[in-house]
């Protein structure tokens, strides 16, 4: 059991560091997009950033490093690259400004649940499948956007109603998710 505890508490992994390679590359594709005004490049460093999450997620499970750091890290990684591609793309595209407020929000409503969550019950939850589609779907029209510098209307925001839909889907499974667990973690109170 020791030797469990002392897995999850470690600091220096690999997918940890991929991880903290996501949050650095966060200022170069916003660079690149705003102030190069390289959609190419841009899209390169966006999947890039992509393949380093999908390798870190693949490198924790299959070599058992998994750590509460990194079910942290992870996800914040995720969220600051979307949060700020998104902003980059409101200059250009209006509606992304929705799928930012409700990325803002589903993401602070899920904060506020994971605090709750590990303070009353000492644990640490992971991501599940519907986030993880939210988030492929979401890079997916992202780099849409970056690269389709003349998207046509109805396929822009076809794609937003689509990622729109699933964050929201995403937020009602891990809002259920999360009250399961508090509910749980009250009775053995």
């Amino acid at each position: 059991m020791s030797e469990q505890i002392s897995l999850e508490k470690r600091i220096w992994t690999i997918p940890n560091v991929l991880s903290l390679l996501r949050l650095a590359m966060i200022p170069l594709f916003v660079w690149l997009y705003c102030g190069a005004e390289n959609s190419v490049l841009t899209a390169m460093v966006l999947v890039l950033s992509g393949l380093t999450d999908v390798a870190d997620g693949f490198i924790a499970r299959h070599y058992g490093m998994v750590s509460d750091l990194g079910k942290i890290l992870d996800p914040l990684a995720d969220k600051l690259t979307q949060a700020a591609m998104l902003m980059c793309l409101i200059t250009r595209f209006p509606l992304m400004l929705g799928v930012f407020l409700l990325l803002a929000l589903k993401e602070i409503f899920a904060g506020v649940c994971s605090v709750l969550v590990i303070r009353w019950t000492g644990t640490v939850l992971g991501s599940e499948w519907h986030g993880k589609l939210s988030t492929v779907l979401l890079h997916g029209m992202i780099v849409a956007h970056v690269v389709w510098q003349d998207i046509p209307g109805a396929v822009s925001n076809g794609m937003i109603a689509v990622c729109t839909g699933m964050m929201l889907v995403t937020c009602v499974l891990y809002g259920i998710r999360n009250l399961r667990v508090l509910q749980a973690g009250r009775q053995d109170i």
